[in-house]
């Protein structure tokens, strides 16, 4: 049987957000811990927001080359399901993180996607590659060259996606999981409604076998 895809949206900054994205059925919440970033939050007000959260959704902590103990030792403290590596970590700093991750690679061509396995990742997100960002852009990458990495890997399909292409990818793709943030904000780390539950429907629709997209929830 087919795995179900995986559904991840990053970025949450506020509770009601993150509840609304668990009613929807996402399956992990992405939360950004790398300071600087529009979408950054403290890991105390983190901490708050997971205390109402349901234990069925995986919440997974953004880090970008932070000093290895303290991402571990936040790990910890949060009480995090996984990791996301979304800088210029290389496989030696990879090797000393103590808890599953996720390692992200911003694609500009295909050579980007080589030895993907050496990082030793659960799972690998592919976002665009745009000079002097991590990430978070809205650009969206050439998914050629994504084809080859998603029948090899686990494999989050991320950079730019939204409501309107995100069933094309996952139809093009057959990926593991998709992510999207900026694609489904009114501002970032403002989540609008809407537009996760369209983001939401049109995946699963297109995970399962609807070319033409969803008109109503149920597929």
């Amino acid at each position: 049987m087919k795995p179900s895809l995986k559904i991840k949206i990053c970025g949450f900054t506020r509770v009601e957000d993150a509840l609304e994205a668990c009613a929807l059925g996402v399956d992990l919440l992405g939360f950004n811990f790398v300071p600087g970033s529009s979408r950054y939050l403290s890991p105390y007000t983190a901490r708050a927001i997971f205390d109402e959260l349901p234990p069925f959704v995986d919440k997974v902590g953004i880090f970008a080359g932070e000093e290895v103990n303290m991402v571990n030792d936040l790990f910890t403290f949060l009480d995090l399901d996984a990791l996301q590596l979304h800088g210029d970590e290389d496989m030696g700093y990879c090797r000393k993180i103590k808890a599953p991750f996720i390692k992200a690679v911003r694609v500009g061509g295909p050579r980007d996607l080589e030895g993907l396995e050496d990082f030793g990742a659960c799972a690998y997100l592919l976002d665009a590659r745009v000079a002097g960002e991590l990430g978070g852009t809205g650009a969206v990458f050439n998914w050629d060259h994504a084809v080859d990495a998603c029948r090899k890997h686990r494999i989050f399909i991320a950079g730019g996606l939204s409501p309107d292409n995100v069933g094309r990818a996952v139809r093009k793709l057959s990926p593991y999981g998709i992510d999207a943030a900026s694609g489904v904000e009114s501002s970032p780390g403002i989540k609008d409604s809407v537009l996760m539950e369209r983001f939401v429907r049109e995946a699963r629709c297109a995970s399962m076998g609807n070319g033409g997209g969803c008109r109503n929830v149920a597929c």
